[in-house]
């Protein structure tokens, strides 16, 4: 089981040119289904039947799985059996004509224009990681980029004399976003001032470094969003796509076409970009509601 699951990440990897993060998501969940029928026999997987997939997504309801966690298993299971009908490892896809089920859409939580402005004033600019915390969340919220794609930005990325910034999505799509002059400046002062300090290695090439000089994780950059937030007494739960929620919210409210926005955003469909509109039709409501004499 162990080496059917490699050969399959390796195919995702290789053949379909997929994130790292997403590889690394689907080798988790193949890994606890596999623990699940406590079993690493390759013969065994002939045995699996539509029941056993159906008692595995059962048993998983029992753990207080949410809704979409349950989609999501269920979707790397099905893409692992298409794989070994494909391979011919085995004759029969025991998940074939097996529904997802049906996620509750929810609107993203995003912040106010107000919020926002109070988060990117924490970081202390008379600190070199205070300098880069502000670039950071500055080039967040002008970018929309997602904090995976933050991270993994290299030096050669950024032109700040175009102002813009190059950088690869899922499926290692590249695209180009603009920067608004606020980005612009703080990452040349991180850039000019504060980078030189942090980083120890000449030939590093990641934008934004930790203080042991190399580049910052997903984990690293969460941490500081959170201390900031709980500095800036923002109550709203905050998670590593607030930002990225607010940028696409706000653009819509000051009147951007929905094409644009899903173009900085990185989408493939544009149906995942426009849940951003019952987000700015919710906030339209809300004013009516407030400011309408007979609302």
């Amino acid at each position: 089981m162990k080496k059917l699951i490699h050969e399959f990440i390796n195919y995702l990897s290789v053949e379909r040119g997929l994130a790292v993060n997403t590889l690394e998501s689907y080798g988790r969940d193949l890994r606890q289904y596999s623990e699940f029928l406590d079993t690493d026999e390759e013969s065994a997987l002939d045995s699996v039947s539509r029941t056993t997939i159906v008692n595995y997504l059962l048993y998983l309801q029992s753990q207080g799985k949410a809704t979409a966690t349950i989609a999501r298993r269920l979707a790397a299971l099905k893409a692992f059996y298409q794989f070994l009908v494909r391979e011919k490892r085995i004759h029969d896809d025991p998940t074939a004509n097996l529904e997802s089920p049906k996620l509750e859409k929810r609107l993203p939580k995003v912040l106010s224009v107000g919020e926002v402005e109070r988060l990117l004033a924490q970081p202390d600019a008379g600190q070199a990681a205070g300098v880069r915390d502000r670039a950071m969340l500055e080039l967040l919220y002008a970018t929309g980029i997602r904090v995976s794609e933050l991270v993994s930005l290299d030096v050669t990325d950024v032109n700040l004399e175009m102002g813009y910034i190059k950088c690869s999505g899922k499926g290692s799509k590249e695209r180009i976003v603009p920067l608004g002059s606020l980005a612009i400046q703080s990452c040349r002062d991180y850039l000019g001032v504060a980078r030189p300090r942090l980083v120890r290695e000449r030939e590093e090439q990641a934008l934004f470094v930790n203080h042991h000089g190399h580049r910052l994780t997903r984990q690293g950059f969460w941490k500081i969003v959170k201390k900031y937030a709980d500095d800036a007494k923002i109550e709203k739960e905050i998670t590593p796509h607030t930002l990225r929620h607010s940028f696409a919210t706000h653009l819509l409210e000051n009147g951007a076409d929905l094409r644009s926005v899903q173009e900085m955003l990185g989408h493939a469909d544009i149906s995942t970009t426009q849940i951003y509109t019952q987000v700015t039709r919710g906030r339209l409501k809300e004013v009516y509601a407030k400011a309408h004499p007979r609302a």
